[in-house]
């Protein structure tokens, strides 16, 4: 890992909201291809999954979402309950930036993306309650179309459309069904 890297990281827990977003936006760019320093940075980034500031869980899952692809040795699937987690943070917005980035997950590997529907259909069924079910059913609809692009994967298809289905609310179905039209 280079300095910058290292410095990058360190910087992600800064009070100054400037240089946490620049370190974060570096990070988001260079973890876009594999990096071989994942597993250095791995178990921090899970325990801030759970970091008393809602911005360092954000960047955490996102960063977690990017490093999947860094990940031969598959932790994700120890560490995916954590991410999903996330998905249900106090902060919606938290909760959000890592619901739209957990596709990276499913585009990682076959065993990763059987994990993922899995996580992301239960998690269609059980938001029905929450105050923002209608984004975060459209975003997951959404993240499943990510995946189905990245590796065309029918039973990412088909889980989408058979959630979709579900959808007791007609204007909503036609939204989320209207993220899997171009097919």
């Amino acid at each position: 890992m280079d300095e910058a890297t290292r410095t990058h990281l360190q910087e992600l827990h800064s009070a100054d909201r400037v240089v946490q977003n620049v370190a974060y936006f570096s990070l988001m760019e260079t973890t876009e291809s594999p990096v071989g320093w994942a597993y250095d940075v791995w178990d921090a980034l899970v325990a801030d999954l759970r970091h008393h500031d809602n911005h360092v869980r954000a960047i955490a899952a996102q960063l977690l979402c990017n490093l999947a692809k860094s990940d031969p040795e598959k932790r994700i699937l120890r560490d995916f309950p954590a991410l999903l987690h996330v998905t249900r943070d106090e902060r919606f917005v938290t909760a959000r930036h890592c619901l739209q980035s957990l596709w990276k997950v499913g585009a990682a590997g076959t065993d990763q993306r059987a994990l993922y529907v899995d996580g992301l259909a239960e998690r269609f069924a059980e938001c029905e309650a929450e105050k923002n079910c209608t984004l975060i059913r459209f975003d997951i609809i959404q993240s499943l179309r990510h995946v189905f692009d990245a590796v065309r994967d029918e039973r990412v298809r088909r889980t989408a459309l058979a959630l979709i289905s579900t959808e007791p609310d007609l204007k909503y179905r036609k939204k989320y069904s209207d993220v899997w039209k171009s097919i």
